[in-house]
């Protein structure tokens, strides 16, 4: 609890919807001031920036890595909230003027404006200090417009807490009673909020095995709650709740995966070579009004973004409705054993006749399109397909030996990627 603002947990949020008025204070004060500001919360996660009408100010030269990768990636490092925190920001009460440091990387001064509510500090609004500068009436006047930030910020995180608990006892409930208990109990964490439209999103595989190791929701714009879960034997996969305005708007959605992925594959390119590590991909699943489905929603998400981690035309965002016959195949046991009449076909050894036999049946069997894809002769497509035949037994002129076989082909690609290249 933040203390002295009773109900507010520590890692209360920034929901989308007072987006808006955050904006508005920030170009309210880089209007009094002269100077564009940014406002960050407490963790130094950016919630809102804004620009002031200045050739100077908005000169690129004049700007610095720490205020530039802050626009960018809406947050700073720990070493330089460590180095801003050096000068005493999270007690001070009025203006911080901070000098710069080229060895921080902060080339031009900054004024800090602490944004408290009841004596604690709940974020901070920077700006580029000049010369002369602000003066004290204006950095009161500004500060006053920061209360008003922090009044917003105490009260959003009373009514916006952390919901991981909440979340994933919805997400894994394994009996009805238990899936009724968590759901009730989320319902009443969210009040009003919980007969709104909502859908659920997956980012998989999340590029960590620490179950704690997830973004603050409150820097995913339109989320309401986000936990990670279990992904196979060995990784896990991140769940977010986004309230949506329209079934038809999933805006919010894409936006918020589109997010995650951006993060998780930062996450995997730093920990290695660019491009290291396995592929991530999101799924949405159906939006749905209230609460009591979202297990089913989950099921959605989790299965879209199967599809598109098999299948990276689907991705990599895919929405469950778009993914055709996957919706079928997800829903088959991840391990199922695979018929023994197309094993053969799913070695390695015969990786090429899979793919030649997959494209076919996915030009439905015309000649002319299969050979032009797949860039070889005709001649050389029908004697592959000769030997589908007798690898398999099966009768390409048969609907469903066609049938089998497409669809077997299709449920391969969805073997966790450690097996995907392994002999059945």
């Amino acid at each position: 609890m933040y203390e002295g603002v009773p109900g507010v947990r520590q890692n209360a949020r920034v929901t989308s919807e007072h987006r808006g008025d955050y904006q508005e204070l920030v170009d309210e004060i880089s209007e009094l001031l002269g100077a564009p500001a940014t406002l960050e919360n407490r963790d130094f996660e950016l919630i809102a920036f804004g620009a002031y009408d200045s050739e100077g100010d908005l000169d690129p030269s004049a700007l610095d890595p720490v205020r530039t990768r802050s626009i960018l990636t809406r947050r700073s490092t720990p070493a330089v909230r460590a180095w801003f925190e050096g000068f005493g920001i999270t007690r001070a009460t009025g203006p911080v003027r901070i000098p710069p440091s080229t060895e921080a990387g902060v080339y031009r001064g900054r004024i800090c404006l602490p944004v408290r509510h009841r004596g604690v500090v709940l974020g901070y609004v920077w700006l580029l200090d000049g010369d002369p500068g602000p003066g004290e009436r204006q950095l009161a006047a500004a500060m006053r417009v920061a209360a008003r930030i922090g009044a917003l910020l105490a009260d959003e995180a009373q009514h916006g807490a952390d919901l991981t608990r909440e979340l994933r006892a919805v997400l894994t409930a394994e009996r009805d009673w238990q899936r009724d208990m968590a759901v009730a109990e989320l319902r009443a964490a969210l009040g009003a909020r919980a007969d709104a439209l909502h859908t659920v999103v997956c980012v998989a595989p999340w590029p960590s095995a620490d179950p704690d190791d997830a973004p603050s929701v409150r820097t995913v714009p339109g989320a309401t709650a986000l936990c990670t879960l279990p992904w196979g034997t060995a990784s896990l996969s991140l769940a977010l709740l986004v309230r949506l305005r329209s079934a038809d708007v999933p805006a919010p959605a894409t936006s918020a995966a589109a997010r995650l992925l951006e993060r998780a594959r930062g996450s995997t390119a730093s920990g290695g070579a660019a491009g290291a590590g396995p592929r991530v991909a999101a799924g949405i699943g159906v939006a749905r009004a209230g609460l009591a489905e979202l297990g089913a929603a989950w099921r959605e998400a989790s299965a879209a973004a199967r599809a598109a981690l098999a299948e990276p035309r689907l991705g990599p965002v895919a929405d469950w409705t778009s993914i055709g016959p996957f919706r079928l195949l997800t829903a088959l046991p991840p391990n199922a054993p695979r018929d023994p009449v197309v094993r053969p076909l799913l070695s390695p050894a015969h990786r090429g006749l899979a793919r030649t036999a997959e494209v076919y049946l996915d030009r439905a069997g015309q000649a002319g399109r299969t050979a032009a894809e797949l860039g070889i002769h005709r001649q050389t497509l029908y004697y592959r397909l000769s030997r589908v035949e007798k690898l398999t037994g099966l009768d390409l002129d048969d609907g469903e030996d066609r049938l089998l076989l497409h669809m077997a082909l299709k449920a391969h690609r969805l073997r966790p990627q450690h097996e995907a290249g392994r002999a059945e």
